[in-house]
């Protein structure tokens, strides 16, 4: 299959795939699962960028390139949050201004997946689908975030769902614009890989995992060890099976 049309693939695949899925958490699944999803997706995304991303980086760039490339990533994701902090704090002020705020900021971080799913198909197949796999990991507490915000600012279950799916391709078109515009620029994609990697790397760290420690309690920390252990080994399995 062309590499564009595995792209617009996983971009539609994983953004709609983890939208549904976050919208069945947010209108019923027991919320006990949560944490335990968490835990599996901090997993991937330490794998994801740990042992797929930044290897495949490093075999075009110097170390201290690399390095001030994730340092520099890791301090953008950190500004962007901080805008998407300020939004989620003002979600009940405004409503339905609140909702396009919500709506426009998750088209915008959609669109920034798919921009580096683009890098990474580019790079290789294996690692185009090891990424998509860490995007939908992540995707998905956070669409179940945006899409309880999204009820909360007045939207109706049913436009909260819609607004949301179509939100959601944004990273579609992240996907094909990161493809013409790295398709002949090859020596951005290790960049665009390191700025991947920092980007799973900021969300596993500075998000996920300090939730996994506000869950008390034996049975707690036996479910995430467990389900970070699967989320690390699945992604080198992933990989092994779209190689084959």
């Amino acid at each position: 299959m062309p590499t564009l049309a595995l792209i617009v693939l996983a971009t539609l695949a994983g953004g709609l795939l983890s939208m549904t899925v976050a919208a069945l958490f947010a209108l019923g699944i027991p919320n006990r699962w949560l944490p335990r999803l968490t835990g599996f997706s901090a997993g991937v995304l330490l794998a994801a960028a740990l042992l797929d991303l930044l290897p495949e980086a490093s075999a075009e760039l110097e170390p201290q390139a690399l390095f001030a490339t994730v340092l520099a990533g890791l301090i953008g994701f950190f500004a962007l949050e901080r805008i998407a902090l300020w939004r989620h704090d003002h979600h009940l002020d405004g409503g339905g201004v609140a909702g396009r705020l919500i709506l426009l900021g998750d088209a915008f971080h959609n669109f920034v997946d798919g921009v580096l799913l683009a890098a990474a198909f580019l790079t290789s197949t294996e690692l185009g689908w090891a990424a998509t796999l860490a995007v939908i990991a992540h995707e998905i507490p956070q669409e179940a975030g945006d899409f309880l915000l999204l009820r909360l600012s007045g939207y109706s279950k049913a436009r909260a769902f819609l607004y949301n799916a179509l939100s959601s391709l944004a990273a579609v078109a992240g996907g094909v614009m990161g493809y013409f515009l790295l398709e002949d620029a090859h020596a951005a994609l290790p960049y665009a890989l390191a700025l991947a990697a920092a980007s799973f790397l900021y969300i596993a760290v500075a998000d996920l995992m300090p939730f996994l420690h506000r869950q008390r309690g034996a049975s707690a920390a036996l479910w995430q060890g467990a389900l970070i252990a699967a989320g690390v080994a699945i992604v080198p399995l992933a990989g092994h099976f779209a190689h084959h």
